[in-house]
């Protein structure tokens, strides 16, 4: 696998648990009306729970620029595996939703559409992807547009970037929502297709050379990349003005270091890892096992690039354990 981007889609959402110690209800009492942004005042949508697809939900509808808003009766649809249905209690009121609703902001959503860049509420549904927040949670967010109105969904998409067709189909079925094969054609070119002209937030690196610099390039306004290895053989050099142009950061990732440098970190990063695995929140991909005496074998298969997730070497007295449950438990 090469490359793993975090892809901006509208809307583009940042959503994170509320702390339990701050009813979410409680923000009207603060001063200026809180709200996600400070100093800011709070549209209170009267919408309730258990708000079902087929159902339908109360929303603010530009439907023609400079025209007042109308509420309006939409339709509820079903969540797809990378959203997030919410129930919206409050939604900050920004002079940017003016703006868009006026045709003067940067962003121009297609019409109709529904303002409302900032919302706090309560997750109703999750699709079958999302593993960072469940039922019931209280949330805050930040998406582009569509916070004012009963309920919204929002969506986080993830691009896989591999070499071959089979291991794009391998990232499908391991939850990505789009792939790229990126030997038959420009990654950047391909990104781009997928999410617009904006880039993508964040991209995990693990091949390094040309595709480096294409995913260097599809990066969105302050993204981030994070360089973890080298597969493809070759280390690129960062042409420094790409990181100016749009803001973005370089970075990289040894976590073998934290071994020796942050012990604590590295212990419980391997902790929550076994214990995701326990609760198949992540299900990791071993793609095959080899006897001892085949580690040259081994060792050729991944240097042909041939495989997939990750590649054991099992001593003769434990063959048998050649499915993910029973490796993941061996040491």
């Amino acid at each position: 696998m090469a490359a793993v981007a975090w892809g901006r889609c509208l809307p583009r959402v940042w959503l994170r648990r509320w702390c339990p110690d701050f009813p979410l209800r409680s923000e009207s009492q603060t001063a200026g009306g809180g709200g996600v942004g400070s100093n800011r005042p709070l549209l209170c949508v009267a919408g309730g729970p258990g708000l079902a697809c087929g159902r339908h939900y109360r929303a603010a509808l530009c439907a023609e620029l400079k025209h007042p808003l109308a509420i309006e009766e939409v339709a509820s649809r079903p969540v797809r595996p990378h959203e997030v249905r919410v129930d919206v209690h409050f939604c900050g009121v920004n002079f940017a939703d003016i703006l868009v609703c006026r045709g003067q902001y940067q962003e121009k959503p297609q019409l109709p559409f529904t303002p409302g860049m900032e919302f706090s509420g309560t997750v109703l549904e999750t699709g079958t992807d999302v593993s960072t927040v469940k039922e019931g949670d209280r949330v805050i967010g930040v998406s582009g547009f569509n916070g004012m109105a009963e309920e919204c969904i929002i969506d986080h998409k993830v691009i896989a970037a591999a070499g071959s067709d089979e291991k794009c189909r391998l990232a499908m079925r391991k939850g990505a929502q789009s792939i790229v094969n990126y030997s038959q054609g420009s990654l950047k070119e391909a990104v781009r297709k997928l999410v617009g002209s904006d880039g993508v937030n964040v991209v995990i690196d693990a091949v390094g050379g040309d595709v480096f610099l294409e995913a260097l390039r599809s990066l969105a306004w302050e993204g981030r990349i994070v360089v973890v290895g080298f597969a493809g053989g070759t280390i690129a050099s960062v042409p420094a003005n790409l990181l100016l142009l749009k803001n973005v950061s370089a970075m990289g990732l040894y976590w073998g270091r934290y071994k020796e440098q942050n012990f604590p970190i590295f212990s419980r990063i391997l902790s929550s890892a076994l214990q995701y695995c326990q609760q198949g929140r992540i299900q990791p991909h071993i793609g095959a096992v080899f006897k001892l005496e085949e580690v040259n074998d081994a060792f050729l298969h991944v240097i042909q690039r041939k495989s997939t997730g990750k590649l054991w070497v099992c001593p003769p007295a434990h063959t048998s354990l050649n499915n993910s449950s029973e490796v993941l438990t061996m040491g």
